[in-house]
């Protein structure tokens, strides 16, 4: 009498469509959340709209008007902070609240494929929005492009992951969904009024005035705004912006639990 020996199954690593299907549930998940999705590609577009007419009308530098070298960058600033700050953390705060992370660590799907994959969806979202403010931009109020536009290129993605920087670092000490939307409102609010949000950095008070250029807001404004004017950029912006990515980044990776 013979017995059959059974193979002990082995777990084998998620592939490609593994990792497209987490990405289409992030972005279901994304899509369901009406205020998470309207802000971001709302709230810059109303400002857009807003400022843009007389901004347009104003030439300043080499042919760019305060359209191009003010509105534009702060829109630009506006949609990756709200979704790199605000957004994100609240997502992955909620996952790990619920249990979501502590049950992938134990199956071949790591954790670490719910980050990357809302990593994904929400550069997705930013990339929607960005695309939006500037079809508005350039085909309803003749905006123009960066003087220098790799220069331009290279400053968004730096700024990006700067604020995604900051976001993961939100997500790592929020112990909540909610708490994770407070924090990151307070620091969007925070950085984004010493940064020209709600003005010029011009009218912030004379002791203030100096963060616009070393937050990461303000930074992410004025080098968008260089870029576009075709001028040197400042050594103090690309710091600023690089410092919070190193430093936000290893903080948060230290700091961040699985649950």
């Amino acid at each position: 009498m013979t017995t059959d020996i059974v193979p002990t199954p082995t777990a084998r690593r998620p592939g490609p469509k593994s990792w497209l299907a987490l990405v289409g549930a992030e972005a279901k998940m994304v899509t369901r959340d009406t205020s998470g999705l309207i802000i971001p590609l709302g709230l810059p577009l109303l400002i857009l709209v807003m400022s843009a007419a007389p901004a347009s009308q104003e030439v300043i530098v080499n042919g760019r008007t305060a359209l191009d070298l003010f509105v534009l960058p702060l829109v630009l600033t506006v949609i990756i902070a709200t979704i790199g700050i605000i957004n994100m953390p609240s997502f992955l705060a909620y996952y790990r609240r619920s249990g979501i992370l502590r049950r992938l660590a134990v199956t071949p799907a790591s954790p670490a494929m719910v980050l990357v994959a809302q990593v994904v969806v929400s550069l997705l979202q930013a990339v929607l929005g960005m695309t939006l403010a500037l079809a508005v931009a350039f085909w309803g109020f003749g905006a123009n492009p960066p003087a220098h536009l790799w220069s331009g290129v290279g400053i968004f993605l730096l700024a990006l992951a700067a604020m995604y920087a900051l976001g993961m670092l939100v997500a790592a000490v929020a112990p909540t969904p909610n708490s994770a939307v407070a924090i990151g409102l307070v620091l969007f609010f925070a950085f984004g009024a010493l940064g020209g949000l709600f003005g010029g950095v011009q009218m912030l008070p004379e002791v203030l005035a100096p963060l616009a250029d070393w937050l990461p807001f303000g930074a992410a404004v004025q080098a968008l705004g260089s870029a576009w004017a075709g001028v040197a950029l400042e050594l103090t912006h690309l710091v600023s912006l690089v410092t919070t990515t190193v430093i936000g980044t290893g903080v948060a990776i230290w700091l961040f639990r699985w649950e």
